[in-house]
């Protein structure tokens, strides 16, 4: 399978509306709104367009993952989600592809850190852990197990304090 990983751009919008709604219309956990999270995302003035980033088999968008600046502290770190990958597609690397390219988008981009509330058994695979367990607080109801970190590189790990999220995401 031959994948493209890019920076969405607006012509992108709608099919990353009926992609994220397909993805989501399944989980056990999902609010039923989350293709509107993206649209919302994009309004805040700290959207990086740079780390939305879409995965494209044969020119069809299949998968998505927005990373959203947001400070914890004195520091700046991204926020991930949501991630969405076609129905028919999960299982098969393209949500891993999206992660892994956003981390280093990221990283290039300055950002020592990633945080994220989803499933543990999914994210761990990716090298988040606990946000907790480092001093990081995620102001948001949810299992604890659920509040994610990921440092992307040794500096990230003296960051403390609670991850400022926009109304959007709480």
């Amino acid at each position: 399978m031959d994948i493209l990983i890019r920076p969405e751009t607006p012509a992108d919008y709608a099919a990353i509306y009926m992609l994220t709604e397909a993805a989501f219309q399944e989980m056990e956990h999902a609010d039923g709104d989350e293709q509107e999270l993206a649209c919302k995302l994009r309004k805040q003035a700290n959207f990086r367009p740079e780390l939305s980033l879409v995965a494209e088999l044969d020119k069809q968008i299949v998968g998505h993952v927005l990373f959203t600046e947001i400070p914890i502290g004195a520091s700046r770190a991204l926020c991930v989600g949501p991630l969405a990958v076609l129905p028919s597609l999960q299982g098969q690397g393209i949500g891993a592809a999206l992660m892994q390219a956003g981390h280093k988008a990221g990283h290039a981009l300055g950002f020592s850190l990633c945080v994220l509330v989803g499933y543990a058994a999914y994210y761990s695979r990716f090298g988040y852990e606990p946000a907790g367990q480092h001093g990081i607080l995620l102001p948001v109801e949810a299992p604890e197990a659920c509040k994610m970190v990921k440092f992307l590189e040794a500096c990230g790990k003296s960051v403390r304090g609670v991850a400022a999220f926009p109304p959007e995401l709480i």
